[in-house]
């Protein structure tokens, strides 16, 4: 068998349905073999495009999304979302192609060490050198991908190997079953939770990669408990929930941190210190109990005091059935907490000046979406909006980043949701500076008949970056641009775009763009003005007084 059938053979038996990519001539054997296959390649306009859309189905699906590129820049481009899925958990195989390696034909034109360069951003990465171990390698590189905590892996495939005759073998797939967690982990943890006085539930993203919704539930729904989450760990419980306090979008000082400071345990369930901290540990302060997959990683502001390792589920389970409302809990500040989180969050949600709040952009998303719609978010100040204001009913339908944090991820992310779930609304939220870095995209969304709408957040300048400039007493400088014009930029790749001019209007192209077929762009002018006295001002001076 030539040893690029044998590749996508073996790619096959891993249960590959997509490759996304960029292909170069030296994938062109690994390309004949696509062409022959159940596996069906979404050409993008960029490799970014492809890492990200590979990433976010490895986020949705659990199964590693595979992304192509050739060497040299093909290669390089795929470094941020390698980053990506590597911080953000998400499993991934990268395959780049390379020139021989057994006779050179063009010198070192194109060749940089690309396996060299993978290996800090990945949890596995090598250059195949033989048809014989094709299959192994695969193999390998899936089962790493995917087990916790899983992320990006990357394999080379020269051209001079991927034209040999091999072996027509490949490897079962096998899976395995995460441990349970000990016995007298359980009991330790158990007798902290008892002896607390105002325990508090924290859900992070780990909590969000596996099936844990449920038991989550329960156990709240019998502790008592109150919880809130992390940005990657909202709607992992329905976050009508009485007993949820909100998401932690902030490293400080807001509502949901004064209910932090004063509580004295923290079951945290699924963190890991990539994602951005949402409290910072002190000596001599409150306690944690680390329950995850492994092992808490100890750093200056988090070494929790018991870890609880093994399978999520499980633990939880375990605690549900040792825990109820526990007679010396006291959970009156957390209510009063709620109370101020909740009269907060809908203070401008029906604000209807223009140009258009970020709060009542959420506020009008969430009324207009169901339960299993998706928001996919880029990142930029709207990100902590949406973060904290937005309430997520079922888990992984508001898709953000909250571990590298890289711009041009949304639009992206947006077409892998749609493409595996076509029946549900998709709807990218994007800074203008954000988009601009994978809009060409669009044209591939248009291509693939997609049914999305991205809505552009335009205030002509990078708002996160301001925001932060703002808050540290700095001028405003060197952060503005000019921006296309985005409804007939829309237009140009058959995509349909709109430019509403107020809230009412606003409101009748969300309810024609989200109820129509096709790809859809508004771009909608947003006021930024508030972020600096709400967020840096007017939240430390309240919860202050709490």
């Amino acid at each position: 068998m030539k040893a690029s059938d044998l590749f996508v053979k073996a790619l096959e038996k891993e249960g590959v349905e997509y490759i996304f990519g960029v292909p170069g001539e030296e994938n062109l054997d690994l390309l004949e073999s696509l062409s022959k296959s159940s596996i069906r390649l979404i050409l993008t306009r960029h490799e970014q495009g492809a890492g990200f859309m590979a990433a976010t189905y490895g986020r949705l699906t659990g199964k590693p999304g595979v992304c192509l590129a050739t060497l040299g820049p093909g290669a390089t481009n795929l470094v941020t979302p390698a980053a990506y899925a590597q911080l953000g958990a998400m499993p991934m195989l990268m395959i780049t192609g390379q020139k021989p390696i057994k006779k050179s034909k063009q010198a070192r034109f194109q060749i940089i060490d690309v396996v060299d360069m993978m290996r800090p951003i990945t949890k596995y990465t090598k250059q195949i050198v033989n048809g014989s171990v094709i299959a192994s390698n695969i193999r390998e590189a899936f089962r790493l991908a995917t087990e916790e905590r899983p992320g990006a892996v990357h394999l080379e495939l020269p051209e001079d190997i991927a034209q040999e005759e091999t072996e027509d073998t490949v490897f079962e797939v096998v899976g395995h079953i995460i441990p349970k967690p000990d016995d007298a982990a359980i009991d330790a943890a158990v007798d902290l939770i008892k002896q607390a006085k105002m325990p508090l539930l924290l859900i992070g993203a780990g909590a969000n990669r596996k099936v844990t919704c449920d038991a989550l539930a329960a156990f709240v729904n019998e502790s008592g408990l109150y919880f809130f989450t992390t940005q990657m760990g909202k709607g992992v419980i329905d976050e009508r929930h009485p007993q949820y306090l909100g998401t932690a979008a902030l490293s400080s000082n807001d509502f949901l941190h004064a209910a932090l400071d004063e509580s004295d345990l923290i079951i945290n369930v699924g963190h890991d210190v990539i994602e951005k901290p949402p409290f910072f540990m002190q000596k001599g302060g409150k306690k944690v109990i680390h329950i995850n997959f492994a092992p808490a990683e100890v750093d200056p502001v988090y070494f929790p005091q018991l870890n609880v390792v093994g399978d999520i589920t499980t633990a939880v389970q375990k605690l549900t059935e040792k825990i109820t409302k526990t007679s010396n809990w006291d959970f009156s500040f957390y209510q009063k907490v709620k109370a101020e989180i909740a009269g907060h969050l809908s203070k401008y949600f029906e604000d209807e000046r223009f140009p258009t709040l970020p709060q009542r952009l959420v506020n009008l998303l969430r009324k207009k979406l169901g339960e299993s719609d998706v928001i996919t978010l880029d990142n930029g100040v709207y990100k902590i909006w949406f973060a904290r204001n937005y309430t997520c009913y079922q888990p992984k339908t508001l898709l953000l980043d909250n571990a590298l944090a890289s711009m041009g991820a949304g639009l992206p992310s947006a077409m892998t949701v749609n493409l595996l779930h076509p029946d549900k609304k998709v709807v990218a939220v994007c800074g203008d500076g954000g988009f601009m870095m994978n809009s060409q995209e669009l044209e591939t969304a248009v291509r693939l008949g997609l049914n999305l709408l991205v809505i552009i957040l335009n205030d002509q300048s990078y708002g996160m970056i301001k925001w932060k400039q703002e808050d540290m007493g700095f001028k405003d400088f060197g952060l503005d641009f000019k921006n296309p014009d985005f409804v007939q930029y829309a237009q140009s790749y058959g995509a349909h775009g709109y430019r509403p001019e107020s809230d009412e209007e606003l409101q009748q192209v969300l309810d024609k763009t989200l109820h129509s077929p096709g790809v859809h762009l508004i771009d909608l002018q947003v006021d930024y003005s508030l972020n600096h006295p709400i967020l840096n001002v007017l939240i430390k001076e309240k919860t202050a007084k709490l």
